[in-house]
């Protein structure tokens, strides 16, 4: 598919970039657990949300700031993500958690939408590696 000419990603609101980086990490990550071979539906749906939960995003969007990962212009888009508001947050995470998940959601949806498949996939990558071991290191 890809980016439409007549779409300019500058100019979208950052709930706009985060409502397509929430679609398109979500399928890295049902892709991900596939190749693992997690099978069943059920077991499917239980771990991607280890991956997609809001907290999940907010931890890896903070380590990958310690690690000084992103350019300034990608900084840019995380604070507009970070800075949107929404009008509502889901019940099951605080304010704050909400709003860096968001920003890391907005970065994917920008890459994505400014055609800069290998920069997001890169950090998709990562985020995914984060997690994982995360998890090992949890003991799972």
């Amino acid at each position: 598919m890809g980016a439409s000419s007549s779409l300019d990603p500058k100019q979208l609101n950052a709930l706009a970039l985060a409502y397509m980086g929430d679609g398109v990490y979500e399928q890295y990550v049902r892709h991900h657990l596939l190749m693992i071979g997690t099978i069943r539906p059920h077991a499917l749906q239980r771990e991607a949300i280890r991956y997609v939960s809001a907290k999940a995003q907010a931890q890896v969007l903070h380590k990958m700031f310690e690690m000084e990962l992103f350019s300034e212009e990608e900084m840019a888009i995380i604070r507009r993500g970070r800075n949107a508001k929404s009008g509502s947050v889901p019940k099951n995470t605080d304010v704050a958690t909400y709003r860096y998940s968001t920003a890391f959601e907005a970065l994917i949806g920008y890459l994505y939408l400014t055609d800069r498949k290998e920069r997001m996939e890169e950090i998709i990558v990562k985020a995914i590696t984060m997690i994982v071991e995360e998890q090992k290191g949890a003991g799972r």
